[in-house]
């Protein structure tokens, strides 16, 4: 049980200004390096070698490890109705059966708290609950669900990375995981999305020479 995190480059832009984003983080169980853009950041202008732990690669592992805990409940939270059918479709062609959805509504900032999830939660007991929400919102929605849930569960906030496996995201390998170049895949494949948003993360500069 705990609380999973894997925070993306764009969205920790943001842990100086947001106390709530930052505070979500340092109430996780686990955080993992997931971006390979901020790895390489950091080896270039730190001189620190971090060992990256890709969502991609998490969330690769978690599939194949649900072969060996068929019974385990899932609860997937989903940004959308669309996103809900796909990654329907898409688990039960990988005879992944035991899961429940539900569509989050569109949370305010100053206010990211859901009752209707927690009851939900509540009620099913599930043995993992996805996050599948953009960064910022899903670490501070998890940090939420883990301090009003009395039971063992696991909260993990991979936000996107299903979508590589559906084939929503950009089409990634292990090996361009590997050599850390997933944020550049995802630019050429949808460059008016993540042209911005990377160029935007590399103001991380300013925060990692700052440490």
């Amino acid at each position: 049980g705990g609380l999973l995190v894997l925070p993306a480059a764009p969205a920790l832009l943001n842990i100086k200004t947001d106390k709530k984003y930052h505070n979500a983080l340092k109430n996780a169980d686990i955080a993992l390096f997931d971006s390979g853009y901020l790895c390489l950041l950091l080896r270039m202008f730190k001189g620190v070698t971090v060992k990256k732990f890709s969502g991609f690669i998490f969330f690769k592992e978690f599939l194949n490890s649900l072969k060996n805990e068929k019974n385990a409940k899932i609860l997937l939270v989903e940004p959308s109705k669309k996103q809900l059918n796909t990654n329907k479709n898409f688990l039960n062609s990988k005879k992944i059966d035991n899961f429940f959805q539900y569509v989050a509504p569109l949370y305010r900032k100053e206010n990211i708290r859901d009752y209707k999830l927690l009851k939900k939660i509540k009620k099913i007991k599930p043995k993992y609950v996805i996050i599948n929400l953009g960064g910022g919102v899903q670490e501070v929605l998890g940090s939420y669900l883990k301090n009003n849930i009395n039971f063992k569960v696991s909260i993990i906030c991979s936000g996107a990375a299903i979508s590589f496996f559906t084939r929503e995201q950009a089409p990634i390998t292990d090996y361009l995981d590997k050599i850390y170049l997933g944020w550049l895949i995802r630019i050429i494949f949808n460059p008016f999305v993540f042209l911005p948003r990377y160029l935007s993360a590399f103001r991380l500069i300013f925060i990692i020479k700052r440490l």
